[in-house]
């Protein structure tokens, strides 16, 4: 029995049996903001049933033991058979599946889709990021298939099925099938075009046979996998199924799995082509613009995913704070930590809505979206993904010695979040893709200018913010060594004409005061004391 000493007094309930979804005002707005009508009610119904999900004990549970017991490679069996496998936990294959089943992969196939979509990745995420990688890159494959007609009606139906099988089967015989990538090589990282892999023809139109190493392929167990390699007119783009049609395995060779900072639920492999089969998807020479469109959509889902580690973390430090005591009230309503978590709270829901813009920006797939987009997507990624690791780690501050404890599962998101800013080209990368979109395509600049005009004369603050970007791009000469200067205003800019178009005015004052007026330090916790920070802390609060 334990003594009196340990009596648990001044410690927070977990924050578990409540609506990830329903209880986060910024996102439950923005989903309605950018539906039509008379998609809302269903919508509301299929998110909220995910958000309770994702807030529950069990599904909370199974995140911990999929991180607990990662997944293990088995490059042979007893007998000494090469079979190349790689054994998950069973809760990530129960998460896995949950994520499919909620049509987390099949956003092209309905209206309203990608915002759909979108809301329920950045719910899932404060789940366990890890199985979002292959429901990731499934999802942002079918653009990429859909260059090929033949290849798009064959596949395509199976990625965008809400049905997970997990078993290594010909994808043929499958009702759901899942897709990973593998561009990058150890040579070259993101300079794809270092890629040595090489890609023979065959006697059949469209087939070749592959030799080569890929340095990163994650989920290796999916069902095909979409990767780079040098034919005869250059690089192509080429899909490699796991299992042939006749049900041998292809040769796909895993050397080792990746040990990990973070996302160790998820497999990363070494993997080596000798002798693959694989079909051609695309023109040869073609390979990046093939993938520019699948490319575009993981860099989304990295700010998405980004978007909802940070609302995981500050729910836990809102929560925490909300019932734990000190110094004579509760943490809460002390002026200091509400200005901390104001601070926090102003981020998360400033990366929520403009991952939610560009989701329905996507949905509207017109020019001037595309247009849009073009810039958008990489400036946001830039911006999103690196704010994350810091907001993530104040928030874990916020609960102390606690927040440092792995029962919290602060560190887990600490981990994770720096992850959505390396996947998909790193900052530099986004950086100077913002800055080749403005000199190759200069309908993005006036799609953009567009898009943050329609809060000219709203606020003096982004106003001003609005006329230096611009002065800033007046002169572009030696621009690279500001490349990251040029995609953060980017996407502050951005984030402030949503927020002062759509967000509450206390959000959207504390905003632009210390995001755009420079009234805000280094740290967070320094907004202007003068600001209705107990508004920003509430509507952050995730009710239980």
């Amino acid at each position: 029995m334990a003594g009196s000493t340990h009596t648990v007094t001044n410690q927070p309930p977990p924050l578990l049996g409540y609506d990830v979804y329903g209880t986060d005002q910024a996102l439950v707005a923005a989903v309605e903001r950018h539906l039509d009508p008379e998609l809302l009610e269903e919508a509301r119904g299929e998110l909220s049933a995910l958000g309770r999900a994702a807030g529950s004990a069990q599904l909370q549970e199974w995140a911990v033991q999929a991180n607990e017991n990662p997944p293990r490679l088995h490059t042979h069996d007893r007998y000494g058979h090469r079979i190349d496998e790689v054994d998950f936990h069973p809760a990530w294959h129960r998460l896995l599946g949950k994520g499919v089943g909620a049509g987390l992969t099949a956003a092209w196939t309905r209206p309203g889709g990608q915002v759909r979509r979108a809301a329920g990745f950045l719910v899932w995420t404060q789940v366990e990021a890890g199985n979002g990688c292959p429901l990731s890159m499934t999802h942002a494959a079918v653009p990429a298939l859909r260059t090929d007609p033949e290849l798009a009606a064959e596949w395509v139906p199976r990625l965008t099925s809400t049905i997970y099988e997990r078993e290594l089967r010909p994808a043929g015989q499958k009702a759901g099938a899942l897709f990973g990538m593998g561009m990058t090589e150890k040579q070259g990282g993101s300079d794809v075009r270092a890629n040595t892999t090489s890609a023979r023809p065959l006697a059949e139109a469209g087939t070749y046979v592959l030799t080569g190493h890929k340095w990163f392929c994650s989920a290796p167990m999916s069902d095909g996998f979409l990767v780079l390699a040098q034919a005869a007119e250059g690089l192509t783009c080429f899909l490699v199924p796991r299992v042939l049609e006749d049900g041998t395995r292809n040769r796909f060779l895993l050397q080792r799995l990746k040990e990990k900072l973070g996302n160790r639920s998820n497999a990363s492999a070494e993997v080596e082509f000798e002798g693959t089969w694989a079909r051609r998807v695309g023109e040869e020479g073609r390979g990046v613009r093939t993938i520019i469109d699948m490319v575009a959509a993981t860099r989304l889902d990295c700010v998405l995913g980004s978007a909802g580690l940070m609302r995981a973390a500050v729910a836990q430090a809102v929560h925490h704070c909300a019932y734990r005591e000190a110094f004579g009230g509760k943490l809460l309503d002390k002026p200091l930590m509400r200005n901390v978590l104001a601070d926090l709270a102003l981020e998360s829901e400033a990366a929520t809505v403009l991952g939610l813009r560009l989701a329905a920006a996507c949905d509207d797939g017109g020019e001037q979206e595309r247009a849009l987009l073009r810039i958008a997507v990489p400036a946001a990624k830039y911006w999103v993904t690196k704010r994350c690791t810091p907001v993530v780690v104040e928030a874990a501050e916020c609960l102390g010695g606690n927040g440092y404890v792995e029962e919290s599962g602060m560190p887990r998101l600490v981990r994770e979040s720096p992850l959505n800013s390396v996947w998909e080209g790193a900052g530099n990368v986004q950086a100077l893709d913002v800055l080749r979109a403005l000199r190759r395509e200069p309908q993005a600049l006036n799609a953009f200018l567009q898009e943050v005009g329609r809060a000219r004369g709203a606020d003096h603050r982004l106003d001003a913010a609005i006329k230096d970007l611009l002065t800033e791009l007046a002169d572009l000469d030696g621009a690279q060594a500001r490349a990251r200067r040029i995609a953060e205003r980017f996407a502050l800019v951005l984030q402030g004409s949503l927020l002062v178009r759509f967000a509450p005015p206390e959000v959207a004052d504390a905003f632009c005061a210390s995001r755009l007026g420079g009234d805000g330090g280094g740290a967070f916790g320094t907004l202007p004391h003068t600001l209705d920070l107990r508004t920003l802390v509430e509507r952050a609060r995730p009710l239980v």
